[in-house]
C-alpha cells in the first residue's frame, strides 16, 4: 500500500501555526490512494492545498520579522548533542555547523525569541533520539518520520515536552509499547505514530487528550479492540486505525466525533457492525477509507441518508456485489472520488450508478467480475481525470468504443485510461481527442494490427503501457515523435519491430524501458545510450547477437534493475561493486569470464544458463545485507562451494545446478536461515549433508539430485516442515528413509530414485495432506519468485516474473525439466533402490498424487486393494520388484492414467477389463507368468469355454474371408431359395414354364411385325 498525506512544509510562530491548523484542518490530511487512485486524489486536492501553501507563505512573511535575530545558544548545544546521536547517511546535515543554528537544516525559529520552535527532520537518519531535546522548552512542532531508529523503544522523555503541540513520528521503527509518559501532552493536537512497531492495545490514555484534532495509528501493529472511549476526542477531526490487528465491537463512539473529517479504518472487521448508517451520519465527513474491512452487501441497509459532504469513498478489497450499487447510488452524487477495486461485483457495469457520479473524478473499478461492453455513460462524466478498469472481462472492439469520441466530458479532463488486463480487442485505439491524457494502460489485451502513428501526438503522456497485445509491424520515431515527457515506455511481448536510426536522439528521458519480447535486435540499441536516468530497463527475448557495450553499465546512474535474459549477448561482466544495480537477469545468453563482485546492496542476481567459468569465492569479498535471489546454475563453473555464506544472511533461494562443482557441501549455509530454495544438482558434490542445514527451518525447496553425496538422509529433514519438493536422487545415499518425512504436510515432490536406500517405508502417506488434494493451493507462490517493479509516482500493473523454481524429474520414462508448472506436479519417486516390504496401504489416501514410481526395488505383498482411491494418476511403475497376487479391479477405476508398468513382478488371475487397462502395450504386463487376459493371452477359462455362436467362433477372419464367407452364403440363399421352391411346388414349375414361353411369343411377334415394315419400307 501506498499512502499520501498532505502536511506542512513550514512550522510557524505557535500562535500563527494554531490559527492556521484551526482555519485549514479540513484540507490538512488526505491520505493514501492507492496506485493510480491515490494519485488521482492528491489531484482533486491540488487546488486547496495550493491556496493552503498561499496562506503558509503569507503568515511566514508576517513572522519573518528582522533575520538578524540569532538562536540561542544553549538550544545550538542541544540540537549538536542531538546531531551527535545520530548517522547522517546523506548528508543533509552539514549545514549544522554554522553559529547561527536558525538557519540550519529543517530548524526554525521564532524572529521574536530566536527560540527554536519547530524540527523537521525527514531525512532517513539512524541511531537514537538524544534527550538533549528537552532543552528546547518553546519547540511545538517535532517532526521526526521516516528515520530508522533502530528498533528502539519508544522515547519516554518526549512525554516531558508538555509544550508540543504537533508530533509526528511516522516510520521511524520504535518498538515496544508507548509509554504512559506521553499522557502529559496535554496541548498536543495532531499526533502520528503510524508505521512502527508496538506492542499491545492502542493506549486508553490517547482518549484522554482532549486537545487531539488528528490521530494516525496506520499499520503500527496495534491489538486488541479499538477502546471506545475514542468518542471522547470530540475535537477530532482526522482518525486513521487502519492496517492494524485490531478488533471493534460497534460504531457507537462515531457519534460523538460530530467533526470527522477524515476517517480511516481499513483491515478492520466491520462485517458484524452497522457501519454504513453509522459512519454516513458524521455530516462533515470528507474522506472514508474501508478498505479490507470484509464489507459484504447483506449487512448493509439500503435506504439510508446520504452524509452531504462525503467526497472521498474507498470500498476496495471487500466482498461487494452487484447488488452493492443500490445503496452505492443514493451517496454517489456527491463523490469526487470513488475506489471499488478487489471486490465481487460482476455483470455488466451498471449505467444508473456511472450517471449518478456527476461529480467523480477518480473511479476506480479494477480487479472485480465485470464483463460485457464498456458503458458509453461514461463519456459523459465531464469531470472524470481517471479511469481504472484493469482486471476484469470486458470486451469488446476499441474502435466502437473510442471511433465515435464526440462531446466535450471525458475528451477534455481524462488523465489516466487504465484498461489493461481484460479482453477488449481491435487495433489500438486513436487517442488524439484526450488531449490531456498522461498514462493509457492497455497492456493483456487481445489488440492486433500496428501501433498508430497518431499515439505520437500525445504531447502530455508519460506512460505509455501497451505490452502483451497481439501487435505487430515496425516502431519508428514517428511513432514517438512528441511524446517529450514521456517517462514509461512498455511495449513488451508482442510481436513488434523496433527500428530507430543510429543517430536517434529522443527528445523524452526514460524511467522505464520495457521492451521484452520486441524485435529490438540484432545489435544492442544505441539510442539508450541517450538515456540517463533510467532506473529500469529489460530487453529480454529481444533477439539481439550483439556483444555488451561498456557504456551500458554507467549510462544511467539511476540503474536499478536489468533485465536482458535470453538473447544471445556475448562479452565480459565488469566489476559490479560500485554500480548500484540491485536487481540483475542476465540468464540464457553466451557471456563468458568470472563471476564479478557485485553491489554491496544487490537483491536479486539470474545468470544461469551462460559460459561463466572459474571460482564463485568471489562472493566471499564483500557482505551482501540485501542479496535474496542468486542464480548462477548452468554454467562451467569449477572448484569447491565456498564455506562463507554468512555474507549473505537474507538470502532466500539460491541455485548453482549443472555447474562442475566439488567437494562438501558447505556448513555455512546453515546461517541462511531465510532460505527456501537449495538447487545443487548437475554437481560432484560428495559427503554428507552438514547437520548445520537443520537450522534452515523455512527451506521448501531442495534439489541436490545427480551428484555423489553418501550417508544417510538426516533425520532431522523431517524438521524442515515446510518442505513442498525434495529432490535427492541420483546419489549414494543408504540407510532407511526416516519417520520424520511423515511430518512434510505440504510436500509436493519426493525424489529419491537411484541410491541405495534400503529398508521398509514408513506407513505415513496419510500425512501428505498436500497430496490429498486435486487442486493447486493458491497461496503456493514462494514456489515462483514475483518481483514486482514500482514505477514512482506509483504506477500498476508492471509485474516482472522470475520462476526460481524448477527441477529435473522422470516422467514418464523420460526426463524432464519443470520451471513455472513444478506446481503442478505431485510426484513420488523411490525406483531403483533396495526399499522391501509391502507397499504401505496409506498411499491410497493421495488422491492428488499424479506420478507414482516403486520400480526396481524389492517390494513384496500385493498391490494395494485401494489404488483406484488415487484418482489422480497419471503415471504408476511398479515394475522389477517381487510383488504377486492380482491385479486389484479399482486399478480399471483410474480414468487419468496414460502410463502402466507392472512388469517383471510375480502377479497373477486376469488383468481387470477396462478401457484404459487394455489400451497398453503387452509389455506393461510382461514378466508376470501368472497374468493373462488382453492384451496378454486369454485366460484358460477363457480358452476352455465352449462357443455359443458361431460369430464368436469366425471372430479372427480376415476381411477378404469375411467377404468369400458373404459370397457363397449369397449364392445359397439366392440361387438354392428360388430353384429349391420349384423342386419341390409343380404348380409354380407350370405357370414359371408358361410365363417365360408367353414371353417369347410377344418377342416373336413384335419382331416379325417390325421386320414387315422394314421390308416395304
Amino acid at each position: 500500500m501506498n499512502y499520501l498525506y498532505f502536511k506542512l512544509s513550514f512550522v510557524l510562530h505557535a500562535f500563527y501555526l494554531h490559527l492556521f491548523k484551526q482555519l485549514n484542518l479540513m484540507y490538512w490530511s488526505i491520505q493514501k490512494y492507492t496506485q493510480h487512485l491515490h494519485k488521482s486524489m492528491s489531484m482533486i486536492s491540488e487546488k486547496r492545498i495550493a491556496i493552503q501553501f498561499l496562506l503558509v507563505v503569507l503568515v511566514c512573511v508576517f513572522v519573518s520579522g528582522d533575520a538578524k535575530v540569532r538562536c540561542i545558544e544553549r538550544e545550538r548545544e542541544a540540537l549538536l548533542s542531538f546531531k551527535n546521536g545520530v548517522f547522517d547517511y546523506y548528508g543533509y546535515l552539514s549545514s549544522w555547523r554554522s553559529i547561527e543554528c536558525c538557519r540550519w537544516y529543517g530548524v526554525w525559529c521564532s524572529n521574536t525569541t530566536g527560540h527554536v520552535i519547530a524540527l523537521q527532520l525527514n531525512i532517513r537518519l539512524e541511531g537514537e533520539v538524544g534527550s538533549s531535546l528537552l532543552e528546547l522548552h518553546h519547540l511545538n512542532y517535532l517532526d521526526l518520520s521516516w528515520n530508522d531508529f533502530g528498533g528502539n523503544p519508544f522515547p519516554d522523555f518526549i512525554g516531558s515536552m508538555k509544550q508540543l503541540q504537533q508530533l509526528f513520528l511516522r516510520g521511524c521503527n520504535f518498538s515496544g509499547i508507548v509509554p504512559p509518559q506521553l499522557e502529559n501532552l496535554t496541548n498536543l493536537q495532531s499526533l502520528d505514530l503510524s508505521q512502527n512497531n508496538f506492542e499491545g492495545p492502542i493506549p486508553e490514555f490517547f482518549c484522554s487528550m482532549k486537545q487531539l484534532q488528528q490521530l494516525f495509528l496506520r499499520a503500527s501493529k496495534f491489538t486488541g479492540i479499538v477502546p471506545p472511549q475514542l468518542g471522547n476526542l470530540t475535537n477530532l477531526r482526522v482518525l486513521d486505525l487502519s492496517y492494524n490487528s485490531l478488533r471493534i465491537k460497534n460504531l457507537d463512539w462515531l457519534s460523538s466525533l460530530s467533526l470527522m473529517y477524515n476517517l480511516g479504518l481499513s483491515q478492520i472487521d466491520l462485517s458484524h457492525t452497522n457501519w454504513l448508517p453509522q459512519i454516513l451520519s458524521l455530516r462533515f465527513l470528507y474522506g472514508l477509507q474501508l478498505d479490507s474491512c470484509n464489507i459484504s452487501t447483506t449487512i448493509v441497509e439500503p435506504t439510508v441518508n446520504s452524509s452531504t459532504s462525503l467526497s472521498l469513498l474507498e470500498l476496495d478489497d471487500n466482498q461487494l456485489t452487484p447488488s452493492s450499487f443500490h445503496w452505492l447510488s443514493n451517496i454517489s452524487t456527491t463523490l469526487v472520488g470513488i475506489d471499488l477495486s478487489h471486490n465481487a461485483l460482476g455483470g455488466p457495469i451498471p449505467d444508473a450508478f456511472i450517471e449518478k457520479l456527476v461529480l467523480v473524478e477518480t473511479l476506480g473499478l479494477a480487479s472485480n467480475k465485470f464483463e460485457g461492453q464498456i458503458p458509453k455513460s461514461l463519456f459523459n462524466l465531464s469531470h472524470l481525470r481517471t479511469l481504472v478498469l484493469y482486471e476484469n472481462d470486458l470486451r469488446g472492439n476499441t474502435d466502437e468504443l473510442f471511433g465515435n469520441t464526440s462531446g466535450k466530458g471525458i475528451l477534455e479532463s481524462l488523465q489516466i485510461l487504465d484498461l489493461a488486463r481484460n479482453k477488449l480487442n481491435g487495433p489500438v485505439p486513436d487517442l488524439r481527442a484526450f488531449s490531456a491524457l498522461t498514462e493509457v494502460y492497455f497492456g493483456g489485451n487481445n489488440l492486433t494490427g500496428s501501433i498508430p502513428l497518431s499515439i505520437g501526438q500525445l504531447s502530455e503522456l508519460r506512460v505509455l503501457d501497451l505490452s502483451t497485445n497481439l501487435l505487430e509491424g515496425v516502431v519508428s520515431e514517428s511513432h514517438l515523435i512528441k511524446l517529450n515527457k514521456l517517462k514509461k515506455l512498455d511495449l513488451s511481448f508482442n510481436s513488434l519491430i523496433l527500428h530507430f536510426g543510429p543517430d536517434w536522439s529522443p527528445a523524452f528521458q526514460l524511467d522505464a524501458i520495457l521492451l521484452a519480447g520486441c524485435n529490438v535486435g540484432p545489435s544492442f540499441p544505441k539510442w539508450i545510450q541517450t538515456q540517463r536516468s533510467f532506473t529500469t530497463l529489460d530487453i529480454s527475448r529481444a533477439n539481439i547477437t550483439d556483444e555488451i557495450p561498456a557504456w551500458l553499465w554507467n549510462v544511467s546512474p539511476s540503474l536499478a534493475n536489468l533485465y536482458l535474459s535470453d538473447n544471445q549477448i556475448t562479452g565480459i561482466i565488469p566489476n559490479l561493486s560500485s554500480i548500484p544495480i540491485t536487481v540483475i537477469d542476465l540468464s540464457n545468453n553466451r557471456l563468458s569470464g568470472s563471476i564479478p563482485l557485485f553491489y554491496a546492496y544487490v537483491e536479486l542476481v539470474q545468470l544461469s544458463g551462460n559460459m561463466l567459468s572459474g571460482s564463485i569465492s568471489s562472493i566471499c569479498s564483500v557482505f551482501y545485507g540485501r542479496f535474496w535471489i542468486l542464480d548462477l546454475s548452468n554454467n562451467q563453473l569449477a572448484g569447491e562451494i565456498p564455506n562463507c555464506w554468512e555474507q549473505l544472511p537474507n538470502l532466500f533461494s539460491l541455485s548453482l545446478a549443472n555447474n562442475r562443482l566439488w567437494g562438501e557441501i558447505p556448513s555455512s549455509l546453515g546461517h541462511l536461515h531465510d532460505l527456501a530454495a537449495l538447487q545443487l544438482r548437475g554437481n560432484s558434490l560428495s559427503g554428507e549433508f552438514p547437520s548445520a542445514l537443520r537450522s534452515c527451518h523455512n527451506m521448501q525447496l531442495v534439489d541436490v539430485a545427480e551428484n555423489e553425496l553418501t550417508g544417510d538422509i538426516p533425520s532431522w529433514f523431517g524438521e524442515m516442515y515446510k518442505m513442498t519438493f525434495l529432490n535427492l536422487g541420483t546419489n549414494k545415499l543408504h540407510g532407511s528413509i526416516p519417520d520424520e518425512i511423515c511430518n512434510y504436510t505440504s510436500i509436493r515432490i519426493i525424489d529419491l530414485s537411484k541410491n541405495i536406500l534400503s529398508g521398509k517405508l514408513p506407513d505415513c502417506f496419510n500425512n501428505f495432506t498436500s497430496m490429498a488434494q486435486n487442486s493447486t493451493p493458491a497461496d503456493l507462490v514462494r514456489l515462483g519468485y514475483v518481483y514486482s517493479f514500482t514505477y514512482s509516482p506509483p504506477l500498476p500493473n508492471q509485474n516482472f516474473k522470475r520462476y526460481f523454481g524448477y527441477s529435473l524429474f522422470t516422467w514418464k520414462e523420460q526426463e524432464s525439466e519443470y520451471r513455472k508448472n513444478l506446481i503442478f506436479l505431485k510426484l513420488i519417486d523411490l525406483s531403483s533402490n533396495r526399499l522391501s516390504g509391502n507397499i504401505p496401504k496409506s498411499f491410497s489416501s493421495m488422491k492428488g498424487l499424479v506420478s507414482l514410481n516403486l520400480s526396481s526395488n524389492s517390494f513384496t505383498g500385493s498391490i494395494i486393494p485401494d489404488i483406484g482411491e488415487m484418482e489422480m494418476l497419471e503415471c504408476l511403475d511398479l515394475s522389477k520388484n517381487q510383488l504377486f497376487g492380482k491385479i486389484p479391479s479399482s486399478l480399471a477405476h483410474l480414468k487419468y492414467l496414460d502410463f502402466l508398468d507392472l512388469s517383471n513382478n510375480n502377479l497373477s488371475g486376469e488383468i481387470p477389463t477396462s478401457t484404459q487397462l487394455q489400451s497398453f502395450n503387452a509389455s506393461a504386463y510382461a514378466g508376470n507368468d501368472g497374468l493373462c487376459g488382453p492384451p496378454l493371452a486369454l485366460c484358460p477359462k477363457d480358452i476352455l469355454k465352449p462357443p455359443t455362436t458361431l460369430p464368436k467362433k469366425d471372430i479372427s477372419l480376415s476381411f477378404m474371408q469375411e467377404v468369400g464367407v458373404s459370397m457363397a452364403l449369397g449364392f445359397i440363399c439366392g440361387f438354392w431359395g428360388v430353384l429349391g421352391t420349384f423342386v419341390l411346388k409343380k404348380t409354380w414349375r407350370i405357370a414359371f414354364f408358361n410365363f417365360f414361353d408367353a414371353i417369347g411369343d410377344w418377342f416373336y411377334v413384335r419382331i416379325a411385325i417390325f421386320a414387315s415394315k422394314l421390308r416395304r419400307s
